[in-house]
Parts: C-alpha cells; structure tokens; sequence
C-alpha cells in the first residue's frame, strides 16, 4: 500500500478530496492531522505556482509522495479578483465571512455577476517529478448568502445551469461538478498509471 499526503490542512479540502479520491487501489491516504507538516506562504501569482509550491515544500518535508492544490474564485467584472488571493481576500487573518461580504460590496450594483472557480492539483514525487490537473467550474455571484454547507465563497456561489449555490448543495452534488473535482478526478487517472508503472512509492 503506497502512502500518499494530502497537502492541505483545510478540513474542507481533506473531506473532499477523499470524497473524490475515494475507490482508487493501492493508496493508502495520509492527512495534516496525522502527518503533520509546516505552513508553506504562497508566494506566487498564480494558481499552478502556488499548488506546486506547496507539494514541493511539503513533499521534501515529509519525503512522502505529496498530492497539495490551489483554488479561488475569479469575478471578471473585479479584473479577476479576488484571485490567487481568495483566502485572504478582506485580509489577515484569514475571515471568510469578512471575505464574503467584501466580495458583495465590490459587486453591489454591477450587472455582470459571473465568475469561474479555479482549482490546480498537483502530484509531487520524491523522485522529483511533478504532474498538473487544472479545473474550471463557471457560475454566478448569487445577491447574498445561502446555505450553509461547504466553505469559502460556497454561499455566494451559483454554478451555471443550477438554482442552488454549492453551499445548498450536499457534498456529493458539490463533488460532482466542482472545479476541484475536475481538477483531482483528472488526477485519478494519473495516479493509476503512476501505480501501475511502480513510480509512485511512499513508504
């Protein structure tokens, strides 16, 4: 059974990852909580650079195989704000809420309330090779809050085609069509071949 770490501390993201990854042979899931590892600052301008930053940094922390991502929310109508900068959007430390209700202020009045989630996986191997899945959920920015499930910007969220904003939605209509289940579910594929070719080893 190869162990591979996922690269976040967000309970959120943990939960929907596994949700996502669940059913793929041969893997063996380990987790902040009991694998610890250091905060890694996401210094770069863009999604892909800060998902690899962060399975770099704490795959030759750990010296496991490390699976880490980055995602935000991108308003085109605010030049693509809040961007790479989503979890600290209103500032730190990080306030979803606080974040939320900026984003509201910034759109109040506008006609163009469109939006895409954005999600960027990436594989680290100890070996030093790395793999990139991206991911893309377009929608609306809804006029307030809703529901009260998933995290993030997921009240304000409506995915193009539905009604309900994701956090309406339960976990498994969320992980069916979220950017990050694009993003990890392409990741699937990539790990399989991965095992199958024996590459991918993590103690």
């Amino acid at each position: 059974m190869t162990q591979v770490l996922l690269g976040t501390k967000n309970p959120g993201k943990i939960a929907e990852a596994l949700d996502i990854l669940s059913g793929l042979p041969g893997i063996r899931w380990r987790t902040h909580p009991d694998c610890p590892f250091a905060d890694v600052e996401e210094t770069g301008s863009t999604f892909l650079e800060n998902a690899l930053l962060k399975a770099t940094a704490i795959g030759r922390e750990t010296g496991l195989p490390v699976l880490s991502e980055d995602a935000g929310l991108e308003v085109p109508a605010l030049g693509g704000e809040p961007g790479v900068r989503s979890a600290r959007y209103s500032g730190e430390p990080v306030d979803v809420p606080r974040n939320n209700a900026l984003l509201l202020e910034r759109l109040s009045g506008a006609d163009d309330r469109q939006a895409r989630f954005v999600a960027v996986a990436a594989l680290w191997l100890p070996d030093g090779q790395a793999f990139v899945c991206s991911g893309v959920l377009h929608g609306r920015i809804a006029e307030s809050p809703r529901g009260c499930g998933g995290f993030g910007y997921d009240p304000l969220f409506v995915p193009a085609g539905a009604a309900k904003t994701l956090a309406e939605m339960t976990l498994a209509e969320k992980n069916a069509i979220s950017h990050r289940r694009r993003a990890i579910g392409r990741m699937r594929a990539i790990l399989a071949d991965l095992l199958a070719s024996g590459e991918l080893s993590g103690g």
